[in-house]
């Protein structure tokens, strides 16, 4: 039951600058997708990522946590995979010093694929199985446990066969919401960890570590976009305390780790990056003292901050229309990419691009107008009342800030096909190098995995 396993040496590519990346770098990128192909009538939608950006954030939050963490304090960044559910996604943030939260049997099996070792791997989740729980535990995964019954099941489980895996207890400090109620999970009535502010449930905490020597770590998580930074310290302080209250009654170091969750929300307004990691590492150095005096390991699941500023949505629009005298461009990129920004526009806006049909920055006076998707529903809008340079059949729109969740995450309606996904970074001569991430989906897998092998099986019947 070890703290937290400390990050490898990371990557030279992580320790050096990192030249030709942003905006700019953006641009080459758009207009060397479409040159190359990877966005054309065949393919109409792909996602774009910087390869250069993300690791630029990497090395961003490591080095926040170092500045103000006591030397030698084990500290653990575990990505959490649902943010980016892609294998050469996680190989990267991997190479880069960071490990992986996962939440489910495939984030698991995805961590794994890309080679995140057992002792960099958490598992959180409300639902976890027998089963699962079992896998982690051979393995020697880190286990937070969410709630009294499965603790019970980790009694028996953890008595039938030693396991190295660290174990925790997820707590849920019950201090309230923030701006966008699904991402908030430290409510009142929150589905996830024990309420702490329930009657009698921090006693019932106390009791649960004093009575298993073998449960180590503390979990908690106030939740994402939408959080104020103050919110996110006041629960990691409540953690901190809970631990010490739970030591002094132990008359010993029982809690060695504390598994401070992410949720570092993302600025989609603008191409500055804010809230950034040094500002809340900060934040937490002056409200929980004693959180980086290195009597405490620390693990953090942070996911969209790390990836959303450096991806992009780019779509090929197929026809301009207007109707009730406004504009609308309809293009391959709706709610099968952006389903939350589609169906909860007020919480979720994203920005938008115009590019040319070689994939230069469109020109020309900004005109009103809505910027649809090919779902065939007419909330489909990734905008509405937009000003934006005309746009035209043949054009593209980027949009941006789509790095975490939104080309990893595929809604599927209309049998739309899964977009291909691109990592790029600046060569030599500064134009952009590709990779891979993904190829497009093609029409066989999509008629496979909707049960094409079984089209006479309920004719049978």
């Amino acid at each position: 039951m070890s703290p937290a396993t400390p990050p490898p040496p990371p990557s030279s590519a992580a320790a050096a600058p990192f030249p030709g990346d942003g905006p700019a770098l953006r641009d080459r990128a758009v207009a060397a997708a479409v040159a190359d192909g990877l966005v054309s009538a065949a393919d109409p939608v792909a996602g774009l990522l910087d390869v250069t950006g993300i690791r630029r954030s990497a090395a961003e939050l490591r080095a926040a946590f170092a500045e103000f963490a006591a030397p030698g304090t084990p500290v653990l960044h575990a990505f959490a995979v649902k943010a980016a559910s892609l294998v050469p996604v996680l190989r990267l943030l991997a190479a880069e010093g960071l490990g992986c939260e996962v939440a489910s049997p495939g984030e698991l099996a995805l961590a794994r694929a890309a080679g995140v070792p057992p002792a960099r791997t958490v598992l959180d989740s409300p639902a976890k199985t027998p089963a699962e729980l079992r896998e982690a535990l051979a393995l020697g995964i880190a286990v937070n446990a969410d709630n009294p019954g499965e603790l019970a099941r980790l009694d028996g489980l953890a008595a039938s066969a030693p396991t190295a895996s660290p174990l925790g207890l997820r707590v849920n400090p019950q201090l309230g919401g923030g701006s966008i109620g699904a991402m908030s999970t430290a409510t009142g009535t929150s589905k996830f960890g024990v309420a702490l502010r329930d009657e009698g449930a921090r006693d019932w905490v106390v009791r649960a570590f004093l009575d298993r020597p073998w449960l180590t770590r503390l979990h908690a998580h106030v939740g994402s976009q939408g959080m104020p930074l103050d919110l996110m310290a006041g629960g990691v302080r409540t953690l901190y305390e809970l631990a010490e209250e739970i030591n002094e009654k132990a008359g010993r170091t029982q809690v060695t780790t504390l598994d401070i969750g992410g949720g570092l929300p993302v600025n989609f307004a603008s191409d500055e990056t804010a809230p950034t990691y040094r500002a809340y590492a900060r934040l937490l150095h002056a409200a929980v003292p004693g959180l980086f005096g290195g009597r405490y390991g620390l693990v953090t699941e942070f996911g969209r901050s790390l990836l959303a500023k450096h991806g992009t949505v780019l779509a090929r629009v197929e026809y301009a229309k207007s109707a009730g005298g406004r504009r609308i461009a309809v293009t391959h990129a709706g709610a099968q990419v952006a389903t939350r920004t589609v169906f909860a526009p007020d919480s979720w806006p994203l920005r938008v691009a115009a590019y040319d049909a070689q994939g230069r920055p469109k020109t020309g006076a900004p005109v009103a107008q809505d910027v649809a998707g090919p779902c065939c529903f007419a909330g489909d809008l990734v905008a509405v009342d937009r000003p934006l340079p005309p746009l035209e059949p043949g054009d593209h729109v980027a949009l941006l800030d789509t790095g975490a969740y939104y080309f990893s995450t595929h809604f599927a309606y209309n049998s739309l096909l899964r977009p291909g996904v691109h990592g790029y970074a600046a060569g030599p001569d500064g134009a952009p190098r590709w990779a891979t991430v993904r190829a497009p989906q093609r029409m066989a897998e999509l008629v496979a995995e909707s049960g094409g092998a079984h089209a006479d099986a309920l004719t049978q019947l």
